[in-house]
């Protein structure tokens, strides 16, 4: 990893800031993105004394252009783009509007697509590179019906990513494109839910940044198709989909969620 430029959005907090800090330990240079300059530059910092902070806001394709272009002029190459940005929902199928589904498919799938698109000519023309789209455990088994809306918008990003890796895979066999599907984390994630939401740090189990940002090191030295962070998810996902009806799955996943409707 030494000295590997390594783009990574939604980098300010979380488990774009833990997997920078880890990068930097591992001699990789981190190119920090996200919309605020004093956390993004206290990540850089913390990261590695050659780290390059980026404000940006990657739901704009021009932005994310722009942090390819600055990358390519500072380092003169990327070696792996980490695309991380995410935000949940609290709503229900029934009481989801427009600008819900615009909000989701805005942060949650364009600001990907526009990092794969982007950095993909810097890549053809090396030769040589890796995609890694966070996803999430929702995007594979939509067991939590109030996150609805994240869900389809991580489970369309998940077939962009598929579809990506096998456009690719017979004319550049050395561009890797993984997804990594994270289940509950420890972050601010929940509360800043358009809707609200719990504190994902309360929740019992839930898995540290630092526990993702390894499971993603591990993936960019040892590429694969899908990371799955904890033992026993990818065989989750596999018996859901084995079922012959997956509704008798679904059954135990809960109730329905509580709140008031929206008039």
């Amino acid at each position: 990893m030494q000295d590997k430029i390594v783009v990574i959005t939604g980098a300010s907090m979380g488990i774009g800031a833990a997997l920078a800090r880890q990068l930097g330990q591992q001699r990789a240079i981190p190119v920090v993105v996200a919309r605020s300059r004093m956390e993004l530059d206290a990540v850089a910092a913390e990261a590695h004394p050659l780290a390059l902070a980026i404000v940006a806001d990657v739901t704009q394709r021009a932005d994310v252009q722009r942090v390819v272009a600055e990358t390519l002029a500072r380092f003169g190459r990327i070696d792996a783009w980490v695309n991380n940005v995410g935000r949940g929902i609290s709503r229900p199928v029934l009481q989801l509007t427009d600008d819900d589904i615009d909000a989701m498919m805005a942060v949650n799938v364009k600001s990907a697509l526009y990092g794969m698109q982007a950095v993909m000519p810097h890549f053809q023309e090396r030769g040589v590179g890796h995609i890694i789209n966070v996803s999430s455990m929702l995007g594979r088994i939509p067991f939590a019906s109030v996150r609805s809306a994240y869900s389809a918008s991580k489970a369309f990003l998940n077939s962009l990513t598929i579809n990506l890796r096998m456009d690719l895979r017979t004319d550049y066999p050395h561009i890797h494109v993984s997804t990594v599907y994270p289940g509950v984390v420890a972050t601010e994630f929940g509360l800043r839910a358009l809707g609200g939401g719990h504190d994902s740090r309360q929740f019992p189990g839930a898995a540290t940044p630092e526990e993702i940002a390894d499971a993603i090191v591990g993936c960019l030295l040892r590429p694969r198709a899908d990371v799955y962070t904890r033992p026993g998810q990818h065989a989750q996902v596999a018996a859901y989909f084995a079922a012959e009806d997956v509704a008798t799955v679904e059954a135990g996943f809960g109730g329905p969620p509580v709140g008031k409707p929206r008039g």
